[in-house]
């Protein structure tokens, strides 16, 4: 019913300012002004949506994921602009970038200033 039909997806956070410049500065994120007060991100797969949300409490799971070629400089850079990686217990087996390889494409989880998990992943 819906196969053709276009959709995107969206998630809250509690301060839609911190939120414009973690995205737009830190992730170089493409940053529009949605409808209704919300935040637009233009990413290669389509828009999503960040809405505020007075009662918010952050997700306990990854709310978006970043493909990348070159996880370890996509990992760098982060670093770089002052993000900080998530460790998590010893079943992901993470190197001391944070990056776990064990099972499935490496991958490394990073927060949002909301505390919303995102992560870098392997293509």
């Amino acid at each position: 019913m819906f196969a053709d039909t276009p959709s995107f997806s969206s998630f809250a956070v509690d301060d839609l300012d911190a939120a414009r410049r973690f995205y737009g500065e830190t992730l170089g994120v493409n940053v529009s002004d949605g409808p209704m007060g919300v935040l637009g991100l233009d990413l290669a797969g389509g828009t999503t949506m960040v809405y505020p949300k007075p009662d918010f409490t952050p997700a306990t799971y990854t709310v978006l994921n970043f493909r990348v070629e070159d996880i370890e400089a996509a990992v760098d850079g982060l670093r770089e602009r002052g993000v900080e990686f998530e460790r998590y217990d010893d079943s992901f087996e993470q190197d001391d970038r944070g990056i776990a390889r064990a099972a499935g494409p490496a991958i490394a989880w990073f927060k949002d200033p909301a505390g919303n998990i995102l992560s870098v992943l392997r293509d």
